[in-house]
C-alpha cells in the first residue's frame, strides 16, 4: 500500500510539473486561461493610435509602418515571462532593423503602477530596451489585437497582415526564423539563417522549466489561491494574521497586521510576514514601498536559514534587501539541486505593498 501511495504522489508531482511548466511557457493568460482565436491574415496595426504614450520613438502609425516587417511584443515589465523574453527581442532589432524589421514593445499594464509612466520608463532604462514601447494603458491595442497573454508576440508582414503570432517565452529559435522569411519576402533575396547569440542575465535569465512546481500565485484577494493562513482573507479590512504552521506545497500565508485589497495586501504593522511552500529554482515577489514612496527593509530566509549562495539579486547572502520600486524583486535562485522549500519574507517598515509570486 506505501508503495502505491508514493507512486501516486510522484504521479501527481510530474501532472504538476507539466502544468506549471505549460504556465511558464505560455506566459500570464487571460482572463479565460484559454488560448485566443488565431488574428493571423487580419491587419490590426490601425490600433497603435490607441497608444496613450511613446517611449524612445515618436506615435508610430499602421501608414507609416506600410512596407515594413513588424514585429509587435506585448509585455508588462512586472511578468517574469516578459523579462526574460526581452534579451531575445531587442537582439532581433539591433540586428534586422537595417532590413526592415520594426519592433513595438506594446506596455499593456496588469497592476496600477505599472500605468505609471516613470515606472515603465525606468524599467525600460534598466533592461536597455531601445525599439518603440507604445504605452497601452487603456488596453485600446490590446483589444484591437484580441490578445490575452503576455507576452505575445505578433509577426506581421510588409503588407501589414499578421503572418505569424507566438504566445509565451521560448521557441526563440522559431520566431526568429519567423522574422527572417518575411524579411525575405519583403527584400526578395535570401536571408542569413543564423541566429542570435543571447545570454540573459539576473531575472532575465531562462527558467528552469525542468524542475518548477510552483505556478504564478497572487496576493490580493480577487485573483488569491492556496491561502493557508487560519481565518482565512477578510477582504479589504485589517487583520491580524498567523502564518501557517506546516504550509502544504504551494500553500502561502501572512503573519502580522495586513490590508488586503482586490490586487494587493498592505502591510500595516512593523515585522509582518509572508510565507510560501515552493519548489523551483527562482523565487520572485512583486513589491513596492509605502504609499508615499518610503522604503521598505525586509529579511529574507529559506527554512529558517539565511539564503547564503542561494539568495537572489534583490538579497544578499544574509538575506537583506530594500523595496524601493515597484517592480518584481529576485529573492531566490537556488544553486544546487532543486527540491521544496519554505520562503519567508518579513519586513522591517511598515506599508510595503506585495502583489504576486512568480517562479523559474
Amino acid at each position: 500500500m506505501g508503495k502505491v501511495w508514493k507512486w501516486r504522489v510522484r504521479a501527481l508531482r510530474v501532472l504538476v510539473m507539466v502544468a506549471v511548466g505549460w504556465t511558464l511557457i505560455a506566459g500570464r493568460l487571460g482572463a479565460e486561461d484559454q488560448e485566443p482565436p488565431s488574428i493571423v491574415g487580419s491587419a490590426p496595426l490601425y490600433g497603435l493610435s490607441g497608444a496613450t504614450g511613446w517611449i524612445n520613438s515618436e506615435p508610430l502609425t499602421a501608414k507609416q509602418l506600410k512596407g515594413k516587417v513588424v514585429l509587435v511584443d506585448f509585455w508588462t515589465y512586472s511578468c517574469i515571462n516578459c523579462l526574460r523574453s526581452l534579451p531575445y527581442i531587442e537582439a532581433w532589432a539591433q540586428k534586422y532593423k537595417d532590413d526592415g524589421l520594426v519592433v513595438i514593445g506594446v506596455h499593456t499594464p496588469e497592476f496600477d503602477f505599472e500605468k505609471q509612466l516613470p515606472n515603465v520608463q525606468k524599467a525600460v532604462q534598466k533592461f536597455g530596451v531601445t525599439y518603440p514601447i507604445a504605452l497601452d494603458s487603456n488596453r485600446a491595442i490590446w483589444n484591437a489585437f484580441h490578445n490575452e497573454y503576455w507576452p505575445a508576440h505578433y509577426f506581421i508582414d510588409a503588407k501589414g497582415k499578421v503572418r505569424f503570432e507566438h504566445f509565451g517565452e521560448g521557441n526563440y529559435d522559431q520566431s526568429e526564423h519567423w522574422i527572417q522569411q518575411l524579411l525575405q519576402e519583403r527584400n526578395a533575396k535570401p536571408m542569413s539563417a543564423s541566429a542570435v547569440s543571447v545570454h540573459g542575465q539576473g531575472v532575465e535569465a531562462p527558467a528552469d522549466t525542468n524542475d518548477v512546481l510552483s505556478p504564478e500565485t497572487y496576493i490580493g484577494y480577487a485573483r488569491a489561491e492556496h491561502f493557508a493562513s487560519p481565518g482565512g482573507i477578510r477582504q479589504d479590512a485589517e487583520k491580524t494574521y498567523t502564518a501557517p504552521a506546516k504550509p502544504g506545497l504551494n500553500q502561502w500565508g501572512l503573519d502580522g497586521k495586513w490590508i488586503d485589497h482586490e490586487q494587493i495586501a498592505v502591510l500595516k504593522s512593523t515585522g509582518g510576514k509572508i510565507v510560501f511552500h515552493f519548489h523551483a529554482r527562482d523565487l520572485h515577489l512583486v513589491l513596492g514601498p509605502t504609499t508615499d514612496g518610503k522604503p521598505v527593509r525586509y529579511r529574507v530566509t529559506i527554512d529558517g536559514q539565511a539564503p547564503g549562495e542561494n539568495h537572489g539579486v534583490d538579497t544578499d547572502a544574509e538575506g537583506n534587501g530594500v523595496v524601493t520600486d515597484h517592480r518584481l524583486y529576485q529573492l531566490v535562485r537556488q544553486k544546487g539541486a532543486i527540491t521544496d522549500h519554505v520562503f519567508a519574507i518579513e519586513f522591517e517598515d511598515p506599508g510595503v505593498q506585495a502583489f504576486s509570486f512568480t517562479f523559474g
